[in-house]
């Protein structure tokens, strides 16, 4: 999907695929064959995710071959994939409604091993996405039918300096980004490779079954037709995300080519995407939030470092891809709801449970609007994402299209915080991960917050942007940080 502009992975030794088998349950658990009914949050994106951890070379394995981590690793997904056995079934489609469920199955994840004599100082800064790092992942041609498709699939590969990548892509439909960061965490630890096995591990035990989140069954339905928690009898509004989009999609083929691909489209499409990653360290955060808000005079007012990027961000972004100041413009970020619906979902709750919160206004209402106002908004989206927004924003996707089919829309920022998910502290060998690296997903102009391995303070921003916009995207975004 990424051009080879600045990455031609040709560039690079082959990575050779030495091994790959199924990996079933262990029979520690009996799990009958059943079907287990998905959300409209979980259906949106039913396609895999993934991510790659860089361990460099390190003495503590350099005399361990491949193959003994590979069997590890297998015996570790093995143990996991008793206690999460959705992960080892496969998506079934309902012909009666055409919509997605999970199939508990059995049927297994997939585990690949493979070999390059590339050496991991070969490929420079980790955090900057190459499209090299595809070829450390294990990709199945999906022919159509998701009843073949696996829903983990993993890949363990050798450099050539005696490093390692391991690369994982789970099925978006079956874990967020949370309940990712979960199953990984006590897959690893199931793993115990150069260390003991660790029962002690804080990971909940996870619950599988959607529950609530689920439209048309008996429990849903009434989480879905309960009043307002004002009391009042009053219809539950429309979720704002929703709302905001379909106003973009109207606005864009309003636009003077009257069709998708126009002026208010992204006429590049995903096929020319730069993905870069800016480094925003804790001086550098520090430093924005003393030009913001004047140093010690801002009184009360206080953000996280979140709100505080994201905004920076938007107004960035937005002036970088020279929107007309009339239009509409949109900020939309992912907030966890498990801890927002009445009640709470369970602890160890594995499905998707996010919603996008959603602000909008013009071009020129958002150059002219300060820092601090915006990030003012955003703290009321935030706090606008309720048990009643939930519920309106998933019977809002029911029938509804999958995310992952928009085409990119200039006029819509889009952003995941996983700076609470520090993936490269989940030590699958010796120690944490020297990097860990979302690959291109289908909707690549995201922009991910992480964690900086280095800098615990700071925040890695990677966003996919057409080439042509990233120079003054550049520009504006590190306007006040150095």
């Amino acid at each position: 999907m990424a051009t080879k502009k600045h990455d031609d992975h040709e560039n690079y030794p082959t990575v050779v695929v030495t091994k790959t088998v199924t990996v079933h349950p262990k029979p520690l658990l009996h799990h009958p064959q059943q079907i287990l009914h998905l959300s409209n949050l979980d259906r949106q994106c039913p396609t895999l995710m993934y991510v790659v951890f860089f361990y460099k070379p390190c003495f503590a394995y350099q005399n361990l071959a491949l193959g003994s981590i590979f069997n590890s690793l297998k015996s570790g997904l093995e143990e996991t994939l008793s206690i999460w056995y959705p992960a080892a079934g496969r998506l079934s489609l309902n012909q009666a409604d055409g919509k997605l469920n999970l199939w508990c199955n059995n049927g297994g994840a997939v585990l690949a091993e493979a070999v390059t004599t590339a050496k991991i100082v070969q490929l420079g800064d980790l955090s900057q996405y190459k499209e090299f790092f595809e070829r450390l992942a294990y990709k199945p041609v999906f022919h159509g039918n998701f009843s073949q498709m696996p829903l983990i699939v993993a890949q363990v590969t050798r450099f050539g300096c005696g490093g390692y990548s391991i690369s994982i892509g789970a099925n978006h439909s079956l874990f967020d980004g949370p309940a990712t960061y979960d199953f990984l965490r006590a897959w690893a630890s199931n793993s115990a490779i150069l260390k003991e096995k660790r029962s002690t591990l804080q990971i909940y035990k996870p619950v599988h079954e959607r529950g609530p989140l689920l439209v048309g069954t008996q429990h849903g339905q009434q989480q879905l037709t309960k009043l307002p928690e004002s009391g009042s009898s009053a219809p539950t509004r429309g979720a704002a995300a929703i709302d905001h989009l379909h106003q973009l999609i109207k606005q864009a083929l309003a636009g003077p080519d009257m069709k998708f691909g126009g002026s208010n489209f992204s006429n590049t499409g995903n096929s020319n995407i730069v993905l870069k990653t800016f480094h925003l360290s804790g001086a550098m955060i520090e430093s924005l939030k003393i030009k913001v808000f004047g140093g010690e005079s801002r009184g009360s007012f206080s953000c996280s470092s979140f709100e505080l990027i994201a905004a920076h961000l938007w107004k960035a972004r937005t002036k970088a891809l020279g929107v007309r100041k009339g239009a509409m413009v949109c900020l939309q970020f992912a907030v966890d709801v498990r801890n927002k619906m009445v009640p709470p979902l369970p602890k160890g709750f594995s499905g998707n449970a996010f919603v996008l919160a959603s602000i909008a206004l013009t071009a020129e209402q958002l150059e002219g609007s300060s820092h601090e106002a915006t990030i003012e908004k955003i703290k009321q989206a935030k706090n606008s994402i309720t048990n009643d927004y939930v519920i309106a924003y998933n019977k809002a996707l029911d029938g509804g299209a999958a995310q992952g089919s928009l085409p990119p829309i200039n006029e819509l920022t889009l952003v995941s915080d996983w700076t609470r998910m520090p993936f490269h502290t989940i030590d699958f060998l010796h120690g944490e991960a020297a990097y860990v690296s979302p690959l291109l997903s289908p909707i690549p102009q995201v922009a991910y917050f992480m964690q900086n391995p280095n800098d615990l303070r700071g925040i890695d921003v990677r966003i996919g942007l057409p080439p042509q916009f990233l120079n003054a995207f550049s520009h504006y975004f590190l306007t006040n940080l150095q």
